[in-house]
């Protein structure tokens, strides 16, 4: 059992993003299983049509997770930190970069900043498998290979799947390893991946532990 977690085994856990939807089923899972959720969730409109219930048993702090006194409140008494709070999707297009790397990376950053100064030292992080980029492909011919982006005429045409980058044939989708290089190649991927490489200094820097489930 890591320090700080108590010794009956019942854990007080902050679920950022805990109202959305992958959140919300850790919440439960949480609470079925006997330990006390703390629920941190700004209620974006482009994710919450409407104020979501929260589950017995669950504590709930309205607000964003980039601001410290919301952020430093809501770990009163935290062990453990389930960080789920992102904003997702592609945007419509580059102006968007800010609105992502405020959500994303800019919020990770003010939380890890208030776990060090609480003394948090347990964080899961959400990650995603877009850090991989097109992931994993095979050419009968030149056998795994890593194709480069989608033309924008293949998409409109309707031609969705990759070509080999070498001789052009068509390709067979593998299984990618953990251990496969990050190729993000969009703005909320990039920040994904921001997000990890803060996750880990933060760890290093107060000897914390941080797991990302890609």
């Amino acid at each position: 059992m890591a320090a700080g977690f108590r010794s009956v085994g019942i854990m007080r856990v902050l679920v950022t993003g805990g109202a959305g939807f992958i959140g919300s089923h850790i919440v439960e899972e949480l609470g079925a299983r006997g330990h006390e959720p703390v629920v941190l969730d700004a209620l974006l409109p482009t994710a919450h049509q409407q104020a979501p219930a929260v589950p017995d048993g669950a504590e709930w702090v309205p607000g964003d997770v980039r601001d410290p006194d919301t952020v430093t409140r809501a770990l009163a008494g935290v062990d453990v930190v389930c960080h789920q709070a992102a904003m997702v999707g592609l945007g419509k297009d580059f102006a968007d970069a800010p609105a992502y790397v405020a959500c994303n990376d800019l919020g990770t950053a003010v939380l890890l900043a208030a776990m060090a100064e609480a003394g948090v030292r347990d964080l899961v992080l959400a990650g995603s498998m877009v850090v991989y980029g097109e992931g994993r492909y095979d050419c009968v011919r030149h056998g795994q290979v890593r194709p480069g982006p989608r033309a924008v005429s293949d998409l409109e045409a309707g031609r969705f799947e990759p070509l080999c980058p070498r001789c052009g044939a068509e390709l067979e989708p593998g299984l990618v390893g953990e251990d496969a290089p990050a190729d993000p190649r969009n703005v909320y991927a990039a920040t994904k991946l921001a997000q990890e490489l803060l996750a880990a200094s933060w760890a290093r820097a107060v000897g914390g532990r941080a797991v990302s489930l890609r």
